[in-house]
Parts: C-alpha cells; sequence; structure tokens
C-alpha cells in the first residue's frame, strides 16, 4: 500500500486518511471498518511522515561517481589539513516573491524509510542569487538582472568578479594563486569558454558528481538556511527580495560556514557508506 497525501485544509486530516485507508481494507477483505482501523493504527504502526524528495533515481553508474568523487575528497583531506580552507564553492538558486512554507505529509510504517517525491518547480516572480563561499564566510554574492538567466557568456563575467573578489577578500591566496573553485556540473559552469578562462589563469577545479545536491554546500547549507527567514513572507517586488536576501546572508556567522565544512566531510563518509546512493538528512 502506498504512501496516503494528506490535506491539510480540513479539520482531523489524518483521521480522514485512516478512515479512507480503513474502508478501502475493510472493502477489499470483508473485516469491519473499525476492525481495519484498528489495524493500521496499531498493529502496523502508520504514522505521518514527510515525504523524501530526490533530484532522481541515480543509476548504479551515477552512484559509483559519487562514491569515487567522495573517496577523493576524503583522501585530499586525509593528506592535506588545510585543504578545505583553499576551497571556494559556489552556485545560484533562485528566491521568490512568495515562498510558502509547506509540509508534504504521508502516511508510513514508522520503521519504514520515508517515501520519494520528484521536487516540484515554481513559477513565481523571482531573482538570481550567485554565491561564492569558503569556510570562514562569504566571498562573493550578486544578483542576474531581472528576466535574465545564465548562460555561458553571463557565467564567464561573474568568473571575473570572483577572481577580484578572491583578490580582495582572500589576499594571502590569490598572491600564490593557492585556492580551488568548485561548482555542480550545470551547462554554464563546464562551458568551453569558461574552462578555457579557468585554465589561462590556472585555477584548479576539484570535481563534483552530477545530480548531488546532497554534497553540494550551497544546496545542503547556504540556501537553506539563508531561505528559511523568508519563508511565508510576500515582497512587493525584486528589489525587496534582493535587499531581504542580502540581509539573511549577512547574518550567517562564521561559525556557521565552518559547520557547513564540517558536515560536508559527514556527507562524503555518509554517501560512501551508502553506496553512492542518497542519504537521509545529515
Amino acid at each position: 500500500m502506498g504512501p496516503c497525501a494528506i490535506d491539510r485544509r480540513g479539520d482531523n486530516p489524518l483521521e480522514r486518511c485512516l478512515e479512507s485507508i480503513s474502508e478501502d481494507l475493510s472493502s477489499e477483505t470483508g473485516l469491519s471498518v473499525g476492525l481495519c482501523h484498528q489495524i493500521v493504527i496499531k498493529d502496523l504502526n502508520m504514522i505521518r511522515t514527510s515525504s523524501k524528495f530526490v533530484p532522481r533515481i541515480l543509476t548504479e553508474e551515477q552512484k559509483e561517481v559519487r562514491m569515487d568523487v567522495c573517496k577523493n575528497m576524503v583522501e585530499m583531506t586525509r593528506t592535506d589539513p588545510e585543504w578545505m580552507q583553499k576551497i571556494i564553492t559556489g552556485d545560484e538558486t533562485w528566491v521568490y516573491q512568495y515562498d510558502p512554507e509547506t509540509t508534504n505529509v504521508n502516511l508510513a510504517n514508522g520503521g519504514e524509510p520515508k517515501p520519494k517525491k520528484a521536487r516540484f518547480t515554481k513559477s513565481k516572480v523571482k531573482t538570481l542569487l550567485v554565491t561564492f563561499f569558503y569556510i570562514n564566510g562569504l566571498v562573493h554574492h550578486e544578483f542576474i538582472p531581472f528576466g535574465r538567466t545564465i548562460n555561458q557568456e553571463v557565467y564567464l563575467r561573474i568568473m571575473r568578479r570572483l577572481r577580484e573578489a578572491v583578490r580582495l577578500k582572500r589576499p594571502e591566496r590569490w598572491q600564490n594563486n593557492d585556492w580551488i573553485l568548485h561548482v555542480d556540473n550545470a551547462r554554464p559552469h563546464t562551458a568551453h569558454v569558461v574552462l578555457q578562462f579557468l585554465a589561462k589563469h590556472s585555477t584548479i577545479q576539484i570535481p563534483h558528481p552530477p545530480y548531488s545536491p546532497d554534497l553540494a554546500p550551497n544546496d545542503f547549507f547556504l540556501y537553506p538556511k539563508s531561505k528559511k527567514k523568508l519563508k511565508g513572507r510576500k515582497f512587493d517586488n525584486v528589489d525587496m527580495i534582493q535587499a531581504e536576501s542580502k540581509t539573511t546572508l549577512r547574518n550567517l556567522s562564521k561559525s556557521d560556514f565552518i559547520s557547513c565544512f564540517d558536515n560536508w566531510k559527514k556527507r562524503w563518509n555518509r554517501c560512501i557508506e551508502a553506496g553512492g546512493a542518497y542519504f537521509e538528512k545529515y
């Protein structure tokens, strides 16, 4: 029996869902609705649980890639204790005019893993935020002009501005070109013109496995944490969205970023232990 999504708009949605399951069981088995209800609650230990969203169902090859990347990251950390200090990780995300607080609630056995669903795509007034940070804080962030997205030309200009930000904010790394770039495999990030630019300036990149937001610091730390205080609030225009987004970014502390990088290391090991599969939130 699959999970039952609960509609929160009415009274006692859990009871309605349980009653529906019990009625279905009763019609199929000939048992009374009351007995079926008791079996669902007491014997099967059905409870409310949130769905687990995953980017996609991974192939075995993709799982192996995830494991290989994580093993390499773990090894680099072992051989060079200061290696993570060199990393600047970046990504982009949409910030919405209104992002409601929603909880997808389901019924599942208490001992079962959370059910999986594909993540839905929002379509509202929004602005595109680009961020880069290291273990002690933000290095660079900017907003893409309203109505535009990131292509290879736009991303190349972002890379130029990032290099200038590194020069100003991390001069000790800039002087010896002793910093490492970490981004995901989005097309603008891997465009030939972008890779040429990075190679020209001897910028080292570390690999990121495809379909792996659970291993991307922006996705598992920065964006969820910075957007949390924006949820449930409605902004009048893009300027207000951007202003509030900047405030939430500024309010992140040095210890927040350090904890993120510590969590990142733990996630590598969690991924390896899971055989490359997605794992529960750490």
